[in-house]
Order: C-alpha cells, then sequence, then structure tokens
C-alpha cells in the first residue's frame, strides 16, 4: 500500500494534497459536531499529524480545540511542518500531553491524526500509552485515514490501536479498514478521494504492483440479467446442483448446501449422503433427491458439485474427491474437501490441471493447513493469503472471515463488506457454498457467481438483523430463507423490476 500511494501523491504533488484533506476533515466534522464543541486535535510526528494540524487550523474560528503534538514539531516533514507554523501563527498551541484525569474538559470529539499508513511495527511505550489513554476516554473518535495502530494493509492491530466511532479515510480504500480487526476499530468509515482519480477504477491500493496490486469493495452486483426467468422455462432451464457430503454425524452439513442451492434457484439439487443410515427423504425439503455419492459423480448428474460439507476424511471420502476432480463441470471445494487437499499433494496437481472452474471457500484455519503455516500468518495477511490460495490450487479462493477475500489466480481480489457476526455459527459456510452452487448453474460466470454469493450471503445476514433476528442466535437456515429473498430483490432491480 504504502509504495503504490505514495507513487499516487507524488503523481499528484501540485495539488495541495494536506490542505485538500485538512478542509475534508473540517468539513466533516461540522456534519457530526455542533459549533462551539470541544475538540480535541491529536497531531502525530508525520503527514498524518499535518492533515490534523490543517483540519485544526480551519476549524478554530467555530470550536474549542486543544491540540496534542506527539512528537518533536521540529522534526516534521515539510508539509506538516508548515501546517503546523500555520497552526501556531493562528494562534494556536501545542500542549504535550493529554490534560491529566480530572481535568479533563468535556470534548465531543477526537481527532486521531497521531500514526498513518506508514506504521509498520506495533506501537509500545508512550505511544501505545496515549492510545490507551484515548481509548479509555470514553470519547467518539474520527479516525484520519485510519485508526493509529491499525495496520493499513492487513487490519492486524500493531500492539494496540484506536477505537474510532468514524474514519475518514482519504485517496482510496485501505484493505485493513474492512478485514481482519479493522472492523472493530473503524466505525463508520467514509472515503475522501481529494479529487484523485485511481488507476483501474480500483476502490483499494496495496502493496507493490508486483504483489496485490489493485483490489476492489464488492458490493450488491447490479447485472444479474441472466437470472431473470423466462416465461417459456422449466426445471431444465436451470441447472442441476450435487452436494457430496453428509458422513455419520454430519448429515445436516450436506442437506444445508443442498437447501441452499434450491433457494437460490438451482432446477434439480441432488444430496449425495455418505452416512449409510440417512433417510431418502428429506422431510422439510422434499424437492431434494437425495442419493448415493458415487453415481452421482459416475453419470452425467449435474452441472456443478459441491464437495465437502460433513464429508469426513475418510478413505471413501478421499476417493470420491479424487474422483470429482476428474469431473468436466465446476466444483465448489468446502470443509472436509480442503483437508483433504492438504493433506494430500496430489490433489493440488489435479485442481491445476482441471479444464472446468474449481471454487474453494476456506476459513482461516482450512487456509492455513493448505498453505503449510499458521493460523495467525493467513490472517496477518488475508489479501496475500487469498491470493496464494488461488494460485496454488488454480481456484477462486474466497477465504472466508471477518471482511471475506475473494481472490483470483490471475491475482484480481475483493474485500466484502457485508455480513455480521451472526455469520459466526455453525453451517453458514455449507449455505455460502450452496449459493455459490445455485448461480453457477443458473448461468453466472465464475467470477460473478463467487463474487454475488459471498455478498449476498453476507446480505442476507444483514438483512435478517436489521428485521431483528440476530445477530445472537442467527442460524444458517435462516440465512439460506432471506438470501432468497434478497436475490430475487436484485435480480428484479436488474432488469427494472424496481427503481
Amino acid at each position: 500500500m504504502r509504495s503504490q500511494l505514495r507513487a499516487l501523491e507524488a503523481e499528484h504533488a501540485r495539488l495541495p494534497l494536506m490542505q485538500r484533506a485538512g478542509a475534508a476533515i473540517a468539513a466533516y466534522v461540522r456534519q457530526i459536531v455542533l459549533p462551539g464543541s470541544r475538540l480535541l486535535v491529536l497531531a502525530g510526528p508525520g503527514n498524518n499529524g499535518g492533515d490534523a494540524l490543517v483540519a485544526a487550523s480551519l476549524l478554530h474560528h467555530d470550536y474549542v480545540l486543544n491540540v496534542v503534538m506527539f512528537g518533536d514539531p521540529q522534526r516534521l516533514p515539510d508539509q506538516a511542518a508548515q501546517a503546523c507554523r500555520d497552526w501556531l501563527k493562528a494562534g494556536g498551541e501545542l500542549h504535550a500531553a493529554l490534560p491529566v484525569s480530572g481535568d479533563t474538559p468535556g470534548y465531543a470529539l477526537i481527532l486521531d491524526g497521531l500514526f498513518g499508513i506508514g506504521l509498520t511495527r506495533p506501537l509500545q511505550g508512550e505511544a501505545a500509552a496515549l492510545v490507551q489513554q484515548v481509548n479509555a476516554l470514553g470519547v467518539p473518535v474520527l479516525a484520519l485515514d485510519l485508526p493509529s495502530g491499525l495496520c493499513a494493509d492487513t487490519g492486524a492491530v500493531l500492539g494496540v490501536a484506536i477505537q474510532a466511532r468514524y474514519t475518514l479515510t482519504f485517496l482510496a480504500q485501505k484493505p485493513g479498514l474492512h478485514t481482519h480487526d479493522g472492523p472493530d476499530h473503524v466505525g463508520r468509515v467514509q472515503l475522501a478521494s481529494l479529487d484523485v482519480p485511481l488507476p483501474d477504477v480500483a476502490d483499494f491500493v496495496v502493496g507493490d504492483a508486483s504483489e496485490a496490486g489493485y483490489g476492489h469493495l464488492l458490493d450488491a452486483p447490479s447485472e444479474l440479467h441472466v437470472l431473470r426467468r423466462r416465461l417459456n422455462s422449466n426445471k431444465g432451464s436451470h441447472g442441476r446442483v450435487a452436494v457430496i457430503g453428509g458422513a455419520g454425524g454430519m448429515m445436516g452439513a450436506a442437506l444445508l448446501a443442498a437447501r441452499a442451492a434450491l433457494l437460490c434457484g438451482a432446477g434439480r439439487v441432488y444430496a449425495g449422503l455418505l452416512d449409510a443410515q440417512a433417510y431418502g427423504l428429506d422431510y422439510l425439503y422434499p424437492e431434494l433427491m437425495l442419493r448415493a455419492p458415487l453415481p452421482l459423480l459416475e453419470v452425467d448428474a449435474a452441472d456443478c458439485v459441491v464437495l465437502g460439507p460433513g464429508l469426513g476424511q475418510c478413505d471413501r471420502a478421499l476417493s470420491l474427491l479424487g474422483k470429482a476432480m476428474s469431473l468436466p463441470v465446476p466444483l465448489v471445494l468446502d470443509a472436509d474437501a480442503l483437508n483433504l487437499m492438504a493433506i494430500t499433494p496430489a490433489l493440488a496437481v489435479q485442481s491445476c490441471a482441471r479444464s472446468a472452474a474449481t471454487i474453494i471457500t476456506p476459513h482461516p484455519g482450512e487456509a492455513a493447513r493448505l498453505l503449510a503455516c499458521s493460523v495467525a500468518e493467513v490472517q496477518q495477511d488475508r489479501i496475500g493469503s487469498a491470493i496464494r490460495l488461488a494460485q496454488q490450487y488454480a481456484a477462486i479462493t474466497v477465504l472466508k472471515g471477518c471482511g471475506s477475500v475473494v481472490a483470483t489466480p490471475a491475482g484480481q481480489w475483493w474485500i466484502n463488506h457485508s455480513g455480521n457476526p451472526g455469520l459466526a455459527s455453525a453451517g453458514m459456510g455449507d449455505v455460502l457454498a450452496g449459493i455459490v452452487a445455485a448461480l453457477l448453474v443458473q448461468g453466472l460466470s465464475q467470477q460473478q457467481a463467487v463474487l454475488t454469493a459471498v455478498h449476498l450471503h453476507g446480505a442476507a445476514a444483514d438483512g435478517l438483523v436489521a428485521s431483528g433476528t440476530g445477530p445472537l442466535g442467527l442460524t444458517a437456515s435462516e440465512v439460506g430463507f432471506e438470501a432468497r429473498r434478497i436475490l430475487n430483490l436484485w435480480v428484479a432491480r436488474s432488469v427494472g423490476g424496481e427503481s
């Protein structure tokens, strides 16, 4: 991120970017705080502090300001040093520390301009103590660019981080605002582009061009015309999904995936259950066709296969996965299918040799096993981990979690911002796999199907919480029903059925 954002800044060096950032901050403050209120401005030792000082100069006529300078004002970068001189020339003062406990006036807002995207090491000593002191005040915080202490690239907390209610970020979105620990620290995020256009209409700029490059914030799709049902159609017009899994004690996982595929529009859905004692009928969804797993893989029974929910890791499961790898249809792999891939190197070779699409949907634990690393290493670089998985297995990858990351083997990536903690419940990944398959068999491209499914899955959870269901106790079955409702709304809007 730092290299590409610095390149953008250099390209537009003739523009007063710091002044534009300060003006954007001042305008935002005026939207959320009444004139005459007390503001605490925290200015750090870099350009982030300069942005805060420019804003202070613009706000001091309308607000009561206390400005705390962390660091030596004599060692500020050139633009930040000029901003500091302008603040002092306007009659402002610089304080070296926060007021001691008991002497703190009633601040309406704190502006966090301590540390920006240049922070790479954990905060320690006085810096960490200051962040903890700010968090303990209980005053709403507006973070400038990103909360101090948060890694802009990964969303990891670097020791300790500001807990913001608002974040005004500049030039481009930062991945760390939307994934890993970021969403727990940023509050409401607003972008101030400062009138600097991004290359390729990207939402994010991260890493070097040879690494993660440009990424996008995943949003509701606008082009779903292909899902519009023709009057002259039948069940055969809308695709066939086969779900393979459901070993002893885990039948529910396969049924959740199969039901989700049915709810999201697949014309026919088969459930191939490994449990020999399983009933021959799903009494809640008699539309599902329960079959033995192997025949489903040996005949032309499906246009897409979901394999892994409740699969187990026995020899039979491994044999089924190897068989599925040779099918000329899209393959959605989840759960135990991924665990088997992690311990069977030959399957990675098969995955890379497939002619049809392969989609994998690991959570961080499964991703760590596939990459032969720790969960912490995956979480410290979620974007890089998703890209490595996509390239290592030649598969579109959904790295699930807070701010799910979708990556392609070509290095494209997206961060999803729909969803809420209600999704941290059993069976949610099974439902996602079923939704992906349903959209694939109805004609969406593999990339569009995955992106739509991921955002839809989160949007369904958001819709339920907004209507009073969850996040506590939210179930995967409920998400499947809500996904059907929202998907139909999206399709109607896409074809002009609603304004």
